[in-house]
């Protein structure tokens, strides 16, 4: 573990301040749009436009990242569920996986503080507070499966785009639109999380533990299942890398057989 923390601390590095950054960007659209002090939040009556306004915010975000330097050098995952989703599929050896998912805990968990401080307390209103995810009106197991099929609609979205050279600059476009899609569509029915690290980030800071179970559980449980799913897809190809963007020449720490020059690859 320490030789890995020694090549790859700049990867690490990438995803907690990639994540910090998400976050930061969730708490400042959803308290311009949410806040009840907010003229925007009085100018925009419909709560459904609002959510497709916060969406089309951290949509773009999310997009930024997945083609920014950062996003190109650590692959942008973002999320614990996806990082294991690619354990699981052997695209990421276990003390990498083990060193991307702390540093995603730490990112939310430094990023929703550093928002915290910015907003001067807005976070901390109970409307906001602090992003956290709630079930929605149906309860928690609505929000479970809400939860686990969103996953695994994203992570087969990811897997089809970025195993197709010919498709795999698109990946991070698309994952964008999901997400503003989900934003739009689905937070009624669980908060719309898709990653724990994200949900526990809100959790701690605004002390609500309930129904947290929900986002540890079906995230992972939707990515892992839409994993299984592409490998029996006929005619499904080779998982290539755990990168959403390849097509660049960033250093690679991921047992990567994308084609792209060997000069800059970095197998593990």
């Amino acid at each position: 573990m320490r030789t890995l923390l020694r090549r790859h601390w700049p990867e690490y590095l990438i995803e907690a301040g990639s994540l910090g950054a998400f976050m930061v960007s969730a708490a400042v659209f959803a308290t311009l749009f949410e806040h009840p002090a907010s003229p925007v939040h009085h100018a925009i009556g419909l709560a459904v436009l609002r959510r497709l306004l916060v969406g089309l915010g951290i949509g773009a975000t999310a997009a930024i990242i997945v083609y920014s330097p950062w996003g190109k050098r650590s692959g942008a995952h973002l999320n614990p569920a996806l990082t294991l989703t690619f354990l699981r599929l052997g695209k990421i050896a276990p003390g990498d996986a083990l060193g991307y998912v702390t540093a995603q805990f730490l990112g939310a968990l430094f990023g929703l503080g550093l928002a915290s401080v910015a907003l001067r307390g807005a976070l901390s209103h109970p409307r906001i507070a602090y992003v956290v995810t709630r079930p929605g009106a149906n309860g928690q197991w609505s929000a479970l499966l809400a939860e686990a099929l969103i996953a695994f609609i994203l992570m087969l979205t990811v897997l089809v785009f970025s195993n197709r050279p010919n498709l795999n600059r698109y990946t991070g476009l698309v994952v964008a639109l999901l997400l503003v899609l989900f934003i739009t569509f689905e937070a009624p029915w669980s908060g719309m999380s898709l990653n724990p690290a994200r949900s526990f980030a809100s959790a701690l800071s605004a002390g609500h533990w309930a129904g947290l179970w929900i986002y540890f559980v079906g995230p992972p449980l939707g990515m892992l299942a839409a994993a299984e799913t592409y490998r029996r897809l006929p005619g499904a190809h080779h998982v290539l890398c755990a990168k959403l963007h390849h097509d660049n020449d960033q250093p690679c720490l991921f047992r990567c057989d994308y084609p792209r020059p060997t000069e800059h690859m970095t197998h593990v």
